[in-house]
């Protein structure tokens, strides 16, 4: 795979028109309305958008209004894989029969209940089938946009509404689905892992997605004010200690080889400076109830499960 062929730099970015506009109605400090700020500015050219039932669409789409400067089409949770297929399999045929030229790129955006949970399925099928589409998966690890319910992206130990803490149960009691390993089995081109705080790596990699042939996967992390409880300011300094505390680290898979991202190498070559899961945890109130006495042992087991995965990930990226 060749690497985008655009250069994303500041100085480039702000001459590329927005696609995804100001005026939702998204919260405050919204990491996944970043996200799609972010990966709509590395589109190449012509592009239609489906969106899966979720926060973004809710807030991007209320009718009269919308925040998007494409063709763009709503559908149901469980279906956007599906639809994208479709659409896909539509502007091939009509490429056949000559009807236009040139290169329309689809893309799926879904949140972590559309895509861990109830849209499963209909993606695990489109990537079996090869369909040449970018899946964008932002990440804020709950059913944000209908009451802060825990899903599948929902990390051990977090409070939600449906799974929350009390003086015995340390709120979700299971771990996060390793969605984008989940992906990798599938033998599809491109998946990768970004962060809002990094964006000329999220750029960077929506672009690869969209220009690999067949299906590519973007697990983007985009952290939740509303539903982590945190002030709005920090949504970024978030997104960024994910990353240094490996919590969730950056990498990209090209046909099934993994390599870490530059922005995760640091943690790899240099350990020392791997920042605890507690600086994490401290700043989501989520969190909050970990930090009592009883629920110690909790942090403990968060940080050695971080420390697992990511010995299993420098292990894949041959840097064990």
């Amino acid at each position: 795979m060749t690497l985008p062929s655009w250069k994303f730099t500041a100085k480039e970015i702000v001459k590329k028109p927005e696609l995804f506009t100001s005026g939702h109605r998204a919260c405050a400090g919204c990491g996944p309305a970043i996200a799609l700020r972010q990966i709509m500015k590395a589109t190449r050219g012509p592009t239609i958008v489906t969106n899966a039932t979720g926060c973004m669409e809710v807030v991007s789409t209320i009718y009269p209004y919308t925040a998007w400067k494409v063709p763009w089409i709503h559908t149901a949770f469980e279906n956007v894989a599906a639809n994208a297929s479709g659409i896909e399999a539509a502007l091939k045929a009509m490429k056949r029969k000559e009807m236009y030229k040139g290169t329309i790129d689809v893309i799926a955006f879904a949140g972590d209940g559309g895509t861990f949970d109830i849209g499963i399925q209909a993606l695990s099928g489109a990537a079996e089938r090869g369909h040449d589409f970018l899946y964008v998966l932002y990440d804020n690890e709950a059913y944000m946009n209908t009451g802060i319910q825990r899903s599948g992206g929902t990390p051990h130990g977090a409070s939600t509404t449906t799974s929350p803490a009390g003086k015995v149960i340390p709120g979700k009691t299971q771990f996060k689905k390793p969605i984008a390993d989940i992906m990798v089995a599938h033998e599809i081109p491109y998946v990768a892992t970004a962060s809002i705080a990094y964006w000329q790596d999220v750029l960077m990699k929506a672009r690869k997605g969209l220009e690999v042939e067949g299906p590519a996967f973007l697990h983007v992390f985009a952290p939740c004010p509303r539903g982590w409880r945190y002030d709005t300011s920090k949504t970024v300094e978030i997104a960024r200690l994910a990353v240094e505390t490996c919590v969730f680290p950056l990498w990209e898979a090209v046909n099934g080889n993994y390599s870490l991202s530059p922005q995760s190498k640091i943690a790899a070559l240099k350990p020392d400076r791997k920042k605890p899961v507690i600086d994490y945890l401290k700043m989501q109130r989520r969190f909050r109830h970990l930090f009592n006495p009883s629920f110690e042992h909790e942090r403990i087991v968060i940080q050695e499960r971080i420390d697992k995965r990511w010995g299993k990930l420098l292990k894949k990226c041959d840097m064990a």
